[in-house]
């Protein structure tokens, strides 16, 4: 062996040391079965046996109509859930027409400002028979309202409508931006969406709490599982603290996580996350349903790790991630494509990503097997590992006073900060190797086809929105208006007014005006 390799340090993407080979003695492992409590090894005793995952596709841009064939398409390509992208006007609570909304429309996601486009975003799509996650935070309760009436104009009712809303507004005080409100007009609203789906929408999971932009900003693995984990806390003791009983709630809650490239630390950061949540909701909260113990959660492969340069290659990446999302034991998942660097997904690419995660379903023969990497000395010393620095992190928090806390201090802001500035310093010395980028670079590249925004499109949802307005009951929309106010303004739940208010024909925006009003708007400390 030569020194330089004998003197050389192996380290995980968390700053994990890597071992050259590992033993038992490295390793505590969990002899526990899947399906039984803390759930390390798999939520299900038969896992993808009794069931595959479900592959999702996450998509939405433009008009409603034109995401509404892209979702039909991705269902005849065998798809078995919708997974909804809202534009930045949507998710930041502005009609399109709103001045701040020029040249957002559309972009990033479906533009939604009332109940006639969320009619034509599911047109022909039995919400009776799909699951549907979204992907909201701010203004998250208006558009389930908007689906829970869509529902109910198909004839389902929302007792049998199944899904998901983001709902996680902590993340984006910490990673992302969307965020409306200061954290307890928001954390209220959150609450009294807990409450009204445990009686009116019971088989909706009303948040998905989010790691998934935390690692986007730069975080590493065990940070993405610290502070998911304090913001899931940080909800259930605001729920209890509203008056929740934790078993009435609990099950309903999911989680969203990221993958990345580093294989078996991905799959062991899902074995950690699960272990220490069954203990979180049995030691600390008392829940005694098994099923507030469990985290379930949806994956979905890096956006981040996609690179511009040599794009197909990012094919390879989103298999090698996915793969270790299913040996982790997700729920749900959704594969990237391999043009998102670019741009919107192309139908090709979408499903290619689609397929994807087919092939692993029903060729691999990975599914198979329930938790084939249970007993891996490696796999369980990585879990070990990860579980103890993410409780440190914990630890620190509860320090701080809890999650809200700590935001405000901006103390996770600050660690991802550092996290996102060690890697790419690790990029630029090519410590880390990032193929085509820094290494393995070509000096000419054939183009790819790239999806585009026609930006005529927004200018006519400028003209929808402002059509809706024109033609509704302008009195009628004014008291349902009314009484969101009344209801904020008050301790009443806030959600009823909100359905009532698309009903009417409210818009995205005015909703989110009238809350702006009562609960403010946050500055984020500098």
């Amino acid at each position: 062996m030569s020194e330089k390799l004998r003197k050389a340090r192996f380290t995980t993407d968390a700053d994990i040391e890597i071992k050259g080979a590992y033993g038992p003695e490295d390793a505590r492992g969990d002899a526990t079965a899947p399906g039984s409590f803390p759930y390390t090894r798999g939520v299900q005793p038969t896992m993808y046996r009794g069931q595959l995952w479900t592959m999702r596709q996450y998509a939405g841009f433009g008009t409603a109509a034109e995401s509404n064939r892209r979702y039909k398409y991705l269902l005849a390509q065998g798809g078995k859930g919708l997974s909804v992208a809202f534009d930045l006007p949507t998710q930041m609570g502005r009609d399109s027409d709103h001045a701040m909304s020029r040249g957002e429309v559309g972009r990033v996601g479906v533009a939604i400002d009332s109940l006639e486009d969320m009619r034509v975003l599911f047109d022909g799509i039995p919400l009776g028979e799909v699951s549907t996650s979204m992907t909201i935070n701010a203004t998250a309760a208006t558009l389930l309202a908007l689906y829970v009436a869509v529902g109910e104009e198909q004839g389902v009712p929302a007792k049998s409508l199944r899904g998901t809303i983001q709902n996680d507004i902590l993340k984006e005080y910490i990673a992302r931006g969307t965020y409306i409100y200061p954290p307890a007009g928001s954390m209220r609203i959150i609450t009294d969406t807990f409450t009204y789906c445990s009686r009116e929408v019971p088989q909706w999971n009303t948040v998905s709490i989010s790691g998934y932009h935390i690692r986007e900003a730069g975080s590493d693995a065990v940070q993405e599982v610290a502070f998911t984990l304090g913001d899931g806390i940080a909800y259930v003791d605001a729920a209890l603290h509203a008056g929740l009983a934790v078993d009435d709630f609990a099950p309903r809650l999911s989680f969203f996580f990221n993958v990345h490239n580093n294989f078996l630390e991905e799959v062991a950061k899902f074995r950690a996350a699960r272990r220490m949540w069954a203990r979180i909701m049995k030691d600390r909260f008392g829940a005694k349903s098994p099923k507030s113990h469990m985290l379930r959660f949806h994956t979905q492969t890096a956006g981040v790790t996609l690179q511009a340069q040599q794009p197909l290659v990012n094919v390879v990446r989103v298999t090698v991630q996915a793969l270790a999302a299913v040996l982790g034991g997700t729920q749900s998942l959704h594969t990237n494509s391999y043009d998102e660097a670019l741009g919107l997904p192309t139908e090709e690419a979408a499903r290619i990503a689609l397929r994807t995660q087919q092939v692993i379903g029903h060729e691999s023969g990975v599914a198979d097997f329930i938790d084939p990497f249970g007993g891996s000395w490696a796999i369980e010393a990585l879990t070990d590992e990860i579980e103890k620095r993410a409780q440190a992190y914990l630890d620190e928090i509860e320090k701080l006073g809890g999650m809200v806390a700590a935001i405000e201090r901006n103390y996770p802001q600050k660690e991802i900060e550092r996290r996102a500035y060690e890697h790419q310093r690790a990029v630029e010395a090519k410590q880390r190797i990032v193929v085509g980028v820094n290494e393995y670079v070509l000096d000419t590249e054939e183009p790819i086809p790239v999806a585009k925004i026609d930006p005529a499109l927004e200018r006519e949802q400028c003209q929808r929105v402002q059509a809706v307005r024109a033609r509704r009951n302008a009195a009628e929309t004014a008291r349902a208006l009314q009484a969101l106010d009344d209801a904020a303004q008050g301790t009443a739940n806030v959600v009823p007014p909100i359905v009532g208010a698309v009903k009417a024909l409210a818009t995205v925006g005015e909703i989110a005006d009238v809350l702006r009003k009562r609960f403010g708007e946050y500055q984020p400390a500098h």
